[in-house]
């Protein structure tokens, strides 16, 4: 049977260090010019129903590294335009390709594909759970700090991103200081599963409602766009609300002096991130971009070869 990666919880801790340790490897024998095809004669399929830059072309170029192919469909280009059912699709997939990659609204879809396909189905985004790209940012973390002994900070919406790092801080035993207004706090079931099955016998998940109070000698703040694709009727409302959770100087200043800062991209500059703090000695957010491909490269090696090499 196939294994999936559709949240955080697919993964174990152990397994989460190994994809960690292996997209080191990965980055640094790309650099070196040492890299192994590993995944040569393999090809992978990426379903679309929302746009993308990071997600498509990180996946898109880590495959062609590791010496694989890619097809890149969107739904209106697929007989899913024309109400074919998810489970149809899913087992004409699996006779032609060794994994796909969803990228879409619903949470439930990618579930369905996943419970009708015989190849590994991986969550690219979906509106509950973004796992791609928290396990980037673990590994952008690490590679930064060396160590998850210390608070981070989640300010902004409890949305998609928020969700799989509150996931990962179960995993791992991580402090994860969430920082969000009222109305906009992460899902409650999230949370509440996360609190319970917390692995690692350490750590916390808080809830904040003063920005200046959760991010307070942290060495991590992250945060997202405070309207996320199929908000946008909310737009006017969320930027009034989210205003004083702004990743800007002053906020940054109440975290500890070598705190790092990260945004998943895109961003809107000037409103939920100021452009000096992207643009500042403290952050980390093209490194965090550039670790996509490597975490979801050693991801593709693990799902579609059974193991890291």
């Amino acid at each position: 049977m196939a294994r999936h990666f559709l949240t955080v919880w697919d993964l174990t801790e152990e397994e989460i260090w190994a994809i960690i340790e292996r997209a080191q490897m990965l980055k640094k024998a790309l650099r070196e010019g040492t890299l192994v095809k590993t995944l040569h004669g393999k090809v992978l399929g990426l379903l679309f129903m929302k746009p993308s830059t990071r997600t498509r072309v990180s996946f898109e170029a880590g495959m062609y590294y590791l010496g694989g192919n890619c097809i890149f469909m969107t739904s209106k280009e697929t007989q899913l335009s024309r109400q074919e059912p998810l489970s149809d699709t899913a087992r004409v997939l699996s006779r032609y390709i060794d994994a796909l990659v969803v990228r879409t609204y619903s949470h439930q879809e990618v579930e369905e594909l996943a419970r009708y396909s015989s190849i590994p189905v991986i969550n690219g985004l979906t509106d509950l759970h973004h796992p791609c790209q928290v396990l980037g940012d673990l590994l952008t973390v690490w590679e930064r700090k060396g160590s998850f002994n210390f608070p981070i900070a989640w300010v902004g919406d409890g949305n998609n991103v928020c969700h799989s790092w509150i996931e990962a801080a179960a995993r791992l035993g991580l402090t994860l200081r969430i920082a969000a207004p009222e109305g906009f706090e992460p899902n409650p079931n999230i949370i509440a599963k996360a609190r319970s099955e917390k692995e690692g016998g350490h750590g916390s998940i808080e809830l904040f409602r003063d920005p200046l109070e959760a991010v307070r000698d942290v060495q991590v703040i992250n945060t997202d766009v405070w309207t996320s694709m199929g908000q946008e009727g909310e737009e006017a409302k969320r930027k009034e609300v989210f205003r004083p959770y702004q990743v800007n100087e002053r906020l940054l200043s109440y975290a500890h002096p070598s705190a790092i800062v990260l945004h998943c991209l895109p961003a809107h500059r000037g409103e939920e991130i100021t452009d000096d703090v992207i643009e500042g000695p403290q952050s980390a957010v093209f490194d965090q971009a550039e670790n996509r491909m490597f975490v979801q490269m050693a991801l593709l090696e693990w799902l579609i070869i059974s193991g890291l090499p």
